[in-house]
């Protein structure tokens, strides 16, 4: 066993220890990784967070973070205990592959639940760019160098055909991508999130935006080599200005939780979400996606067992590792 292995394990367990001797009566505490805060990760965080100190009595702390990869990686190293990530990048982080192909697997993470669609959005100002193709020799923001959206953008590019080499990549936050774009520094860019998305939103309020359908051959060659990837239609009027409705692929923000979290602790904060969706939808319209069956969807990463145990008392079956 790796030595950081060893030291997360033990970690755990003094932290456990602890607990059980000068921690009786207190909740617990837990920082939960989201996302930038012009993404939907960092609204919706803050309020599930609120949610989570509520009913489940343990002091959650929604902060901003880069994403998915940090976020699995801050679980595997005991900084956070919660953590947004896209469900293509949990499974990568898992298996070892691509943004985690250097760093190895990790298994230090359970799901807690699947949340929402977080969609693909390619956007832009030029209303010469109409597809995929049309983006050869443009500047093109394709999120940071590793990340999530990183990865959904080659997905997208070898759909067409293409590759990072046909493009002018910049890597860029969604708030760069939007600041860029609207100063005319790059021509187009992808955003990975729950749509409408705050960046795209004020863009086209401000700007006017023009979004690009991911359909057809493209789509189908993307889901083939891809499962993870599923079709989605925006309807007109998800964004200001926006006559028709857009073809592109999802992919499912995901709720993780440390491995090492208590069974009941787990149990409450799960109850604590599903409990109150009718709630949490009028703070957030994210909410609107939670449900059960939403929920218990994800399939390539096994769920931690105070999870399971809400699902079951729910009629749902949900794999675990325990």
């Amino acid at each position: 066993m790796k030595l950081a292995k060893i030291t997360r394990l033990l970690s755990a367990v003094l932290i456990s220890a602890v607990c059980l001797v000068g921690c009786a009566g207190q909740s617990e505490r837990m920082m939960f990784g989201t996302g930038g805060t012009a993404g939907t990760y960092y609204a919706y965080g803050g309020v599930l967070a609120q949610y989570m100190r509520t009913n489940a009595d343990i002091k959650v702390t929604a902060v901003s973070t880069g994403g998915s990869k940090v976020n699995i990686q801050s679980i595997q190293d005991g900084d956070y205990q919660l953590g947004f990530a896209q469900s293509d990048v949990m499974t990568y982080a898992w298996d070892g592959i691509r943004a985690f192909e250097k760093d190895g697997p990790t298994h230090d993470f359970r799901v807690l639940g699947s949340l929402y669609n977080e969609t693909v959005q390619l956007f832009t100002m030029d209303p010469d760019i109409k597809s995929v193709s049309d983006l050869k020799g443009k500047r093109v923001s394709i999120g940071a160098s590793g990340s999530g959206v990183y990865f959904n953008a080659l997905d997208v590019l070898e759909g067409a055909g293409m590759s990072v080499a046909d493009i002018l990549p910049q890597y860029q936050s969604f708030e760069d991508s939007k600041e860029a774009l609207k100063d005319g520094r790059i021509d187009a860019a992808f955003i990975v999130a729950g749509a409408p998305t705050s960046a795209i939103t004020e863009l086209a309020t401000t700007n006017g935006v023009y979004l690009v359908n991911i359909d057809g051959e493209i789509r189908d060659k993307i889901m083939e080599k891809c499962p993870y990837y599923v079709a989605l239609e925006l309807p007109a009027g998800t964004y200001p200005g926006q006559d028709e409705s857009i073809q592109t692929i999802t992919v499912k923000a995901v709720l993780l939780v440390s491995a090492y979290a208590s069974e009941d602790d787990v149990y409450k904060l799960t109850s604590a979400i599903f409990d109150h969706t009718e709630e949490i939808t009028l703070e957030n319209a994210k909410g609107a996606e939670l449900s059960v069956e939403n929920a218990t969807s994800t399939n390539t990463v096994p769920y931690h067992a105070g999870a399971a145990k809400y699902y079951a008392e729910h009629g749902i079956t949900v794999d675990t590792l325990e």
